[in-house]
């Protein structure tokens, strides 16, 4: 039976490179682009797997966006990404999707003398903020907010992802649904017609820049910011609870999650209810095809995942994200046993559960 266990924080040991390589390139090795937001942890998962088992990873973190362009151009064993493919896109080019983890999204900012979570922010006033209404950190709708803090009167700098980000799509999400305006003019998806701020290159880009900008603000997976000792806020959820970013709070919001109810798992976390829930919580999904042109490859894929969700949630806790239950997991590998298959029309993965 899977257990995952809870576990302290975990030391992270994270290349600022954005390509994770822990083995020569012999032909059991996996190959796998995208999602920014997951990196960290199948950093970490890549790097006990290979120990365990012999078998490396290449995965190049280089955005969302990127990663479906490399699988669907077939240059990849699997894509991943924070934004889900649709039944339809998936049906259409012989996909296969499924969650591998969650975890948060939070802003980051960068000003002098404040401490992370001493800030909170709602919605509403974020996507202000990233509208470029609100241009001051002293402005009356961030002090109305806080009202204990020493707001500086201070320019703010906006940072935002510059490349094709499921980071992006959760967070614009998030914003849509709390700010009319945003939904209205800019909307969600993967690039954005910004109406501020300039541009950064995956997680890892935002993070420097807000690190390096005195009164900036941006967005990141939580992991990189604690990676990067960056000062997070504090956010203001749907049920209007004050709430801070924790694998607590990310575990509250992923609870309402119904996998089974979207074709290819393709839930969405952001502005869940709850008086516990992060508001700005998403998943990572990994794509492959179906009948795959290399059916050894793919089938080691599948073997790292199964491992990741069998071995890996500790390590996933030690770095504040959230594990797939094992009922997900169990109907997950079942999708992989009855739908990815060799040219012989074998199953790649016998399910065990």
């Amino acid at each position: 039976m899977r257990h995952f266990l809870r576990a302290s924080v975990v030391a992270i040991a994270m290349a600022t490179a954005s390509t994770l390589t822990l083995s020569a390139a012999y032909a059991a090795d996996i190959t796998g682009a995208g999602s920014t937001f997951v990196y960290p942890i199948l950093a970490k998962w890549a790097d006990a797997y290979k120990k365990e088992t012999g078998t490396g990873l290449n995965y190049q973190s280089i955005g969302s966006g990127g990663g479906i362009k490399q699988i669907k151009a077939k240059t990849v064993t699997f894509g991943a990404t924070d934004a889900p493919l649709s039944g339809e896109d998936l049906e259409a080019t012989g996909l296969v999707q499924f969650p591998v983890v969650m975890g948060g999204i939070v802003p980051v900012v960068n000003i002098e003398g404040v401490e992370p979570g001493s800030l909170v922010l709602d919605g509403a006033t974020l996507a202000d903020i990233f509208l470029g209404k609100i241009t001051n950190w002293n402005d009356e709708a961030i002090a109305k907010l806080n009202p204990d803090a020493k707001l500086p009167d201070l320019a703010i700098a906006v940072v935002h992802r510059s490349d094709g980000s499921g980071t992006t799509f959760n967070f614009a999400n998030y914003l849509a649904a709390t700010n009319g305006e945003w939904k209205d003019k800019v909307g969600v998806a993967t690039a954005l017609e910004w109406p501020v701020g300039i541009g950064a290159k995956g997680n890892e880009g935002v993070a420097n820049n807000v690190a390096q900008t005195q009164g900036s603000i941006g967005y990141v997976e939580y992991a990189y910011a604690k990676q990067n000792k960056l000062i997070f806020t504090d956010m203001i959820n749907r049920d209007g609870k004050k709430v801070d970013p924790t694998l607590a709070s990310f575990s509250a919001a992923a609870s309402n999650a119904d996998w089974n109810s979207v074709p290819g798992y393709g839930v969405i976390l952001g502005n869940q209810p709850g008086a516990d829930s992060w508001p700005i919580t998403a998943s990572t999904w990994v794509v492959l095809y179906k009948t795959p042109d290399d059916a050894a490859t793919t089938g080691e894929a599948l073997k790292f995942f199964d491992w990741a969700y069998n071995k890996g949630g500790e390590m996933a806790s030690g770095l504040d994200y959230v594990a797939i239950p094992d009922g997900v997991v169990n109907s997950i590998e079942d999708t992989w046993a009855k739908n990815i298959v060799g040219a012989d029309g074998k199953p790649l993965f016998a399910a065990t559960n």
